[in-house]
């Protein structure tokens, strides 16, 4: 068989003498590497907004995103889906990581589960899959069966699919809705993906979740409104927050928080205009969770 070898698998010419390098000379050579990933995503940009778009009207209308992948692509879907209800207080069911080979995947190399299609069509049916909701299949090479199962099944089912891979013009692409492909190019150790290709991939997928989120109402300016407070650091955060768009000292920031048990965004409310948490809770809703309009802005 004499496939030619996809970019991110081939020799990157620039590297043929890694294992003769010093210390730092292998450092400045990846940093060198890792500073072109940036713009291959850069050069992405219109398909990336087409994603968020999707995304977001995918949330307003009550439906998911979910993410399938294999190896590092699964893993970094997993930990994008892991932060949002932290950083935006989503529903654990809001975004979703599905990895190939399931949750022992997620610390151990399970190399046949991404060559299995059918797998990924039932991950996604154990998820009772909606035509609301969004799937985005993540691989790095484009053509990873799971990847493509799961595809195909979210198409047939309804959904808008997004493909994020770092090859051009791969079989998947016509699974998807919209193909997301940031060329990070050979890696610094060929065929390892999780290096300049991990990058692109998290970067990409970071991007999706802030995006789409911060249209939905889970941002104010530039501000986590919506963090859970679940640690020392997340607290102090939320009563910067609210020194920050109140005008008000440490001490009432932290007696608003409190008041409004806990909530930045009603805590807000309540300070600019006044009124009780009760109050502030009916403005938020009737404002569907918009927070500027829920202040009339």
């Amino acid at each position: 068989m004499n496939e030619e070898p996809r970019a991110t698998e081939r020799a990157n010419e620039g590297t043929r003498d890694l294992d003769l390098m010093t210390p730092l000379e292998i450092v400045r050579l990846m940093n060198r590497e890792d500073r072109l990933v940036a713009e291959a995503v850069g050069r992405c940009d219109q398909e990336i907004a087409r994603a968020v778009d999707g995304i977001r009207s995918s949330f307003a209308k009550g439906g998911r995103l979910i993410y399938v992948g294999a190896g590092t692509s699964g893993r970094l879907g997993v930990l994008d889906a892991s932060e949002c209800p932290p950083t935006f207080a989503t529903p654990e069911t809001q975004v979703v990581g599905i990895i190939a080979g399931g949750d022992w995947a997620l610390k151990h190399a399970v190399e046949g589960a991404e060559d299995d299609a059918k797998a990924g069509a039932a991950a996604l049916r154990e998820k009772s899959l909606q035509k609301i909701d969004t799937v985005c299949g993540i691989t790095a090479s484009g053509r990873t069966p799971y990847v493509q199962g799961a595809l195909r099944y979210a198409r047939k089912t309804g959904c808008f699919t997004i493909l994020v891979t770092c090859n051009r013009k791969t079989e998947l692409d016509a699974d998807a809705d919209c193909v997301i492909a940031p060329e990070s190019g050979p890696e610094v150790l060929a065929g390892s993906t999780r290096l300049k290709a991990g990058t692109a991939t998290k970067l990409v997928l970071n991007t999706l979740t802030t995006g789409a989120l911060a249209l939905s109402g889970k941002v104010f300016s530039n501000l986590m409104v919506d963090l859970r407070a679940g640690n020392y650091k997340l607290l102090t955060r939320a009563r910067l927050i609210l020194t920050n768009l109140l005008g008000v000292d440490g001490d009432r920031a932290a007696e608003l928080f409190e008041a409004s048990q806990r909530n930045v965004k009603v805590a807000v409310v309540m300070g600019k205009k006044g009124v009780g948490r009760e109050q502030a809770e009916k403005l938020l809703a009737d404002a569907g969770g918009f927070l500027r309009r829920a202040l009339g802005e």
